[in-house]
């Protein structure tokens, strides 16, 4: 009798082998119907599974004080609690899938929540510039900052975005009348251009503005490099109007 049994329960071990495998292909060839951005979230998940969400996180993989991306916290007595709890989400998304390029003692980004709403600095450093240098083309390492931006943005289409470029003050202007102010307008101009690539809605871009030299980091020289920089500034009470 024993036996008997044990040879009648073996079609159930072959059919949960036959089950996972058909659910393995189904999932290869779902994935491979997807467009490019389902692409990079399954490939983002999978290079950065542990990626801890805050510095003080115990997670697998420690978090290193060496990390590119810092985020403080500010006031934010002006959104409701639905708005705050969102954009506090989109924080530790971004976090969570840009530090896994943390090699630098330097931040890249800095992410911080402030009474207009998620304030996002990207920092042109020449180190690890995100143009570039004198030109509003990308490096390799600017381009898979914004595209990853612009991935994590695009799920919220209640935003509405406002793109500044900064520079530092001291740089020879390329020609007469191609100096400071142009060069920041155009660097905006171009981070706007990249979000929609990939994945953000052109209606919730508001604004894309340049700012020369004239709005430095707080308590930085006017001259220090961190100024060269291009600021995201997510809003959602703006975004309906």
């Amino acid at each position: 009798m024993s036996k008997k049994l044990h040879h009648g329960g073996a079609w159930k071990v072959a059919y949960a082998d036959f089950v996972t495998a058909m659910m393995a292909l189904f999932m290869v060839l779902w994935l491979t119907s997807q467009d490019q951005r389902i692409k990079e979230a399954v490939q983002r998940a999978f290079r950065n599974p542990f990626s801890s969400v805050t510095k003080d996180s115990t997670g697998v993989i420690p978090n290193k004080d060496t990390q590119a991306v810092k985020s403080s916290s500010g006031n934010f007595d002006s959104a409701s609690a639905v708005e705050l709890t969102m954009l506090r989400r989109l924080n530790q998304d971004l976090l969570k899938s840009l530090q896994g390029d943390a090699e630098d003692k330097e931040s890249s980004v800095k992410l911080e929540m402030t009474p207009e709403g998620l304030s996002i600095n990207v920092f042109d450093r020449s180190h690890k510039p995100i143009f570039e240098p004198q030109t509003t083309k990308f490096t390799p390492y600017g381009d898979w900052v914004f595209s990853t931006l612009a991935w994590e943005i695009s799920r919220y289409n209640n935003l509405s975005i406002e793109l500044e470029g900064h520079t530092e003050s001291g740089q020879p202007a390329l020609r007469p009348d191609y100096g400071d102010w142009e060069i920041s307008t155009d660097r905006a101009n171009a981070v706007r251009r990249k979000l929609v690539e990939h994945g953000v809605t052109s209606h919730q871009v508001r604004k894309v503005a340049g700012y020369g030299a004239t709005v430095p980091m707080p308590n930085t020289d006017l001259g220090n490099e961190i100024n060269r920089r291009v600021t995201v500034l997510l809003n959602v009470k703006s975004a309906s109007l």
